[in-house]
């Protein structure tokens, strides 16, 4: 029986992605329970290939007891275009299916948090804007508050 191909997500981090993986659903029941492969294998290994414009990389191979979970590779260079693919297999069966090739790009530190300081520096130029305007009208140079002469009431 081949083992895959495994869901994957990747999401991107300051010069990273994050990759979130689902391990295979069996087809293997006991006493009526579909039973995962973790339930049958115990431990399964994960091979991670990182294709970019320096070509395709596998990562090392690691180890997982869980359904899902995640890793993350680091050390990318950001605003570049980095796809993943992944196979799982077991020590008792080299069999698999690959998964997707799944792309994103990897954000850089700059431009995390960007917005966020953006709208905040908007808001204190206006409130900085608003209490100048203020001070300036109570000073009486704009609409300053002329008492009319009478012959004009």
């Amino acid at each position: 029986a081949f083992l895959g191909p495994p869901e994957v997500n990747i999401t991107s981090c300051p010069n990273c992605i994050n990759v979130t993986i689902k391990l295979p659903t069996s087809h293997l029941r006991h006493q009526g329970k579909l039973q995962s492969l973790i339930d049958i294998y115990g431990e399964l290994y994960y091979d991670i290939t990182l294709k970019s414009l320096d070509g395709e990389h596998k990562r090392p191979r690691q180890i997982t007891t869980k359904e899902v979970f995640s890793t993350v590779i680091e050390e990318l260079y950001p605003s570049r275009n980095y796809c993943v693919s992944v196979v799982v297999t077991a020590s008792l069966n080299k069999y698999f299916i690959p998964s997707p090739w799944k792309c994103v790009t990897a954000d850089s530190e700059a431009r995390q948090g960007y917005h966020e300081v953006a709208v905040v520096g908007a808001v204190c130029v206006a409130l900085i804007i608003a209490a100048v305007l203020k001070c300036v009208h109570a000073a009486g140079f704009i609409l300053p508050k002329v008492s009319l002469p009478h012959t004009l009431v």
